[in-house]
């Protein structure tokens, strides 16, 4: 034996350690349930598969390796049967406490990875430490199943830290409101009023869609769906449809869509199409006591007045008409500026046609009609 070999035998055999203490040590063997460390004691250190993981069913031979050096904290000294029993998850868990700690104070963002999905919300585990991300953090958006997030690594930032409670709290939820408002100042920054986009449909309500614009949401309002009337935007818009719009107003974050495409106006050519003396073809789009409103084309109506439906008497064109009905008329009265047509079946009926005009309407009725 060597002078130097009998001098590390004499450190070893005078070497003492304690309970807590932090040792190093080097694997010199490893089981599926232990691994032993050389730690440059008088006896080798062991580690068990308890004390080294939560998971009972891990193979330690497929995580440690003979050779490889590593730090674990004494549990006892002498374990009965002459060996130092160690643990390496709870040192990792200190260290890993120390880490979250800095974490919460500094709000680092962490990652970790999803490993139990609770009724309250999600558990991850960082460093043998487990932090719980309750439902109401865990999205911006209502979520009833949070079954997906199994195994999935997230983001989020530590809102409460208390280990001795173990109350170690996540939130991924503010990161995703902060990400949604940088995306959403981002596109507002980069579109103007009159660009062109293509987007998704989100939602829809009552009133419109709202659209997915890529980085932030748009509304299209039930008036600017179409040049003609809208009843109900489910009847045109399915959520997960894509759609072409264009910015009709930015104002700070909402956005105002439109797909009323000026150069598809149908007003354009109305004074060509729609020239008194022409005849068309519409359906009866809704009625009023004094008349009916016939759509030519989709936003482009014409007045129907009582008068001018038949040449007997008429009390209401509900007598004589239904709703989506298609008739044929004559154009008696074009104004461009006012948006006004107006109609008579009268003057092209059959009978007498050249006894046929168009009786004036009643300036009361005229007012009541610009108002619908």
């Amino acid at each position: 034996m060597s002078e130097m070999n009998f001098e590390q035998m004499l450190d070893e055999f005078s070497k003492t350690i304690r309970n807590g203490e932090v040792v190093e040590g080097t694997v010199i063997d490893v089981k599926p349930d232990e691994i032993i460390l050389n730690i440059g004691y008088k006896a080798d250190g062991i580690i068990t598969r308890s004390e080294y993981t939560n998971d009972n069913s891990l193979d330690l031979t497929t995580v440690v390796s003979v050779g490889d050096t590593m730090e674990a904290k004494v549990l006892k000294v002498n374990d009965g049967e002459g060996q130092v029993l160690l643990t390496y998850k709870r040192l990792a868990a200190e260290k890993g406490s120390k880490r979250l700690e800095e974490a919460f104070q500094n709000q680092e963002v962490l990652k970790g990875t999803v490993t139990q999905v609770l009724d309250g919300g999600i558990s991850v585990m960082i460093d043998e430490t487990r932090i719980f991300i309750p439902a109401s953090l865990v999205s911006d958006v209502y979520e009833k199943d949070f079954n997906k997030y199994k195994g999935q690594e997230v983001e989020f930032v530590l809102t409460e830290f208390n280990p001795k409670r173990r109350r170690v709290i996540g939130d991924r939820k503010q990161l995703l409101v902060a990400e949604k408002l940088r995306r959403q100042q981002e596109l507002i920054d980069s579109i103007q009023i009159g660009d062109v986009i293509d987007g998704t449909v989100k939602n829809i309500t009552d009133f419109g869609a709202f659209i997915d614009l890529g980085g932030a949401d748009g509304l299209l309002h039930i008036s600017e769906m179409s040049w003609g009337h809208v009843d109900n935007p489910k009847k045109l818009y399915k959520v997960g449809q894509p759609v072409t719009v264009f910015i009709k107003d930015i104002r700070d974050t909402k956005i105002a869509l439109s797909v009323k495409f000026p150069d598809e106006n149908p007003w354009i050519n109305a004074s060509e199409k729609y020239a008194p003396g022409t005849v068309v073809t519409g359906k009866v789009a809704r009625m009023t006591d004094f008349g009916a409103f016939v759509e030519l084309t989709p936003g482009v109506d014409a007045l129907l007045h009582v008068s001018q439906i038949s040449r007997d008497h008429v009390e209401k064109p509900s007598d004589v008409l239904s709703i989506g009905q298609e008739i044929t008329a004559k154009i008696v009265d074009f104004n461009e500026d006012a948006r006004k047509i107006s109609l008579s079946m009268k003057a092209i009926a059959p009978e007498n046609e050249e006894a046929a005009g168009a009786e004036e309407v009643p300036a009361e009725e005229e007012t009541a009609a610009a108002e619908e």
